[in-house]
Order: C-alpha cells, then sequence, then structure tokens
C-alpha cells in the first residue's frame, strides 16, 4: 500500500499510448501531465512530486481566463466568486483545475475522467463534465462534454492550458503560426479593454516567424478557420526540422498565447501555452460568446496536439 508521501501530489496516474505517442492523464483536475511522442516530449509538463505550475495542462471550466473582481450579473442576479489571483482582483480560470476527477473508462490508449461540479456560492449551477483523452497514429486528442444537470440556464466558458515546447529550441527562435485577425487589448490587470486588429503590427502571425522577443499573455480573436471551421496554431524550429501544433474544433473561437514570462525558475519562459477557448477574458461580464447551457443540454468540444514540422 502506497504510504501518504509517495502518492504523487497530482493524484492517480493514467497513462496511455499507442504508435509511438504516450500521454499522462491526472486525477487533480483531470488535466494533462505529460505527453510526448518517438521519446520527444513536446508539452512541458511537470513531476509526480510537484504541484501542478501555471496550470500547465489543466482544464479551465466553466469560464476560462479573468472575471474581473471575480463579480458578474447573470438572469437578474450578480454573483460573486472567489479571488483566486489576489493580486490582481480576480477570479481565474474556473472551478475545476483543483479537484479530484474519477476515472470512467480506461484502454490502452484512451482514458475517460468526469467531475460532477456542485452548485456552490458564485457559481450555484450544477454539471456534470466529462473529458476522453486518446492517442493514435495522428498525436493526442481530448473530447469534452459538459452537461447542465440544473433546472436553471447556467453561463459557461471552456479552455485548456498546455504548455507547448520544442526541446532545444527557445521560445525566441520559435517560428509561430497564428490564424488570427485581432488581439484583444488588456489593462493592467490583464482584463479586456477592446481589441484591434494584428496586421502589419508586431503581433501579426498569420504567417509563419520567429516569436523574437515579444512577452506575450495575449487572446487573440477573428480565427481564420479551416474548411472544416476549426483551426489550428504551429511552432517550429528555424531551420524546420521539428514542429508541433494544437488544433481545435470550431467550439473554440479564441486562442490565449503565453509565453512564460511571469513564471519563476527554470519554467521561466521555457515553453508557450497555447489556449484554445470558448470566449475572451472577462466573458461573464462581457457576454462576448459566453455560452449558456440551458437545462439537460451537453456542450461538447475537441482539440488535439499533433508532432511534426
Amino acid at each position: 500500500m502506497e504510504s501518504p508521501d509517495q502518492r504523487p501530489f497530482s493524484g492517480a496516474q493514467w497513462t496511455i499510448s499507442a504508435a509511438g505517442h504516450e500521454a499522462v492523464i491526472v486525477e487533480v483536475g483531470g488535466g494533462l501531465r505529460t505527453y510526448r511522442h518517438d521519446g520527444v516530449e513536446l508539452l512541458d509538463g511537470y513531476q509526480t512530486d510537484e504541484v501542478c505550475p501555471g496550470c500547465a495542462g489543466q482544464v479551465l471550466a466553466p469560464w476560462p481566463n479573468r472575471i474581473r473582481d471575480g463579480r458578474y450579473p447573470f438572469a437578474g442576479r450578480t454573483h460573486q466568486l472567489p479571488l483566486t489571483e489576489p493580486e490582481r482582483h480576480v477570479a481565474i480560470h474556473g472551478l475545476v483545475n483543483w479537484v479530484p476527477w474519477q476515472l470512467l473508462e480506461q484502454s490502452a490508449d484512451a482514458v475517460t475522467v468526469g467531475y460532477d461540479l456542485p452548485p456552490q456560492p458564485g457559481y450555484p449551477w450544477p454539471l456534470r463534465l466529462r473529458s476522453r483523452w486518446s492517442v493514435d497514429a495522428d498525436g493526442l486528442r481530448a473530447e469534452h462534454e459538459v452537461t447542465n444537470i440544473g433546472g436553471e440556464l447556467a453561463p459557461f466558458g471552456f479552455s485548456v492550458h498546455p504548455y507547448l515546447q520544442l526541446p532545444g529550441v527557445a521560445v525566441d527562435d520559435l517560428v509561430m503560426r497564428l490564424p488570427t485577425r485581432t488581439r484583444v487589448l488588456v489593462d493592467g490587470r490583464l482584463l479586456p479593454v477592446g481589441a484591434t486588429p494584428v496586421a502589419g503590427t508586431e503581433y501579426d502571425w498569420t504567417s509563419p516567424r520567429q516569436i523574437g522577443g515579444v512577452e506575450l499573455d495575449l487572446c487573440f480573436g477573428e480565427v481564420i478557420r479551416d474548411a472544416d471551421g476549426g483551426s489550428s496554431v504551429s511552432l517550429a524550429a528555424p531551420d524546420g526540422s521539428a514542429g508541433v501544433s494544437i488544433w481545435a474544433d470550431a467550439e473554440f473561437g479564441w486562442w490565449q498565447v503565453f509565453t512564460g514570462d511571469a513564471l519563476t525558475g527554470e519554467r521561466h519562459r521555457r515553453s508557450v501555452a497555447i489556449e484554445p477557448m470558448t470566449c475572451p477574458p472577462d466573458a461573464f461580464r462581457s457576454g462576448k460568446d459566453l455560452l449558456t447551457l440551458k437545462p439537460g443540454v451537453t456542450w461538447r468540444g475537441a482539440w488535439g496536439i499533433r508532432p511534426g514540422a
């Protein structure tokens, strides 16, 4: 039997593998701890004896990013969330990233985990969350379902927080393609105050180019969609010898890009968090692309990571 000090900080660990791809899903937060292809670590993950740093690989629901003052109106009532980023006086990244998720199904190449979010002060709507993580010859795939199991309309947003890397390639040297036409303007608390086109500016990566020295913790919108309605962001080595991309389906109309400048120690600017989001920051207050789930209705979205230049 495990002694308490041997139990991983992120709880139970579920490994999935196929065709040279391997990932580890964790009990705490139901998120992604590691992902590698042919032994190359494409995810900047974390160790089993480490508290998940910088929301690495976490599922962000029922809202992504920040809510100003943690306070928002909905359906004639005003709600107050705990200020989980107190230095900015905001509620950040939802309510499910530190709770234990349950194992529902498991096979060699896939695992399904779930969590039932109870009604609580600040978010009085019960939700049932399910995530199926799988790997195959194409890479890693995540399929998410969120069901309103209560009797009232519920506000909702969703994102995930993977940090991508190419081992041996510095963030400044990474060649990024980001298919978006606008970026969200933010104030000193990283809360939105407007939007502006990226064309002709240092924030335009619609054609692949190096990230360079720019510090990013920004949300990008007006996604340039693929034929199937989805979109993808890619990172490549300068010589094209290696690459990785993250894709998301049509449910995700925003991308947040974070170059890790606020992280300390070895993680400082070591990788790039590329986060597909259903809505921009502070959507509970602005209503911008805010989803509302009717009782009994299920939202579904999918995204994944593919290796290759």
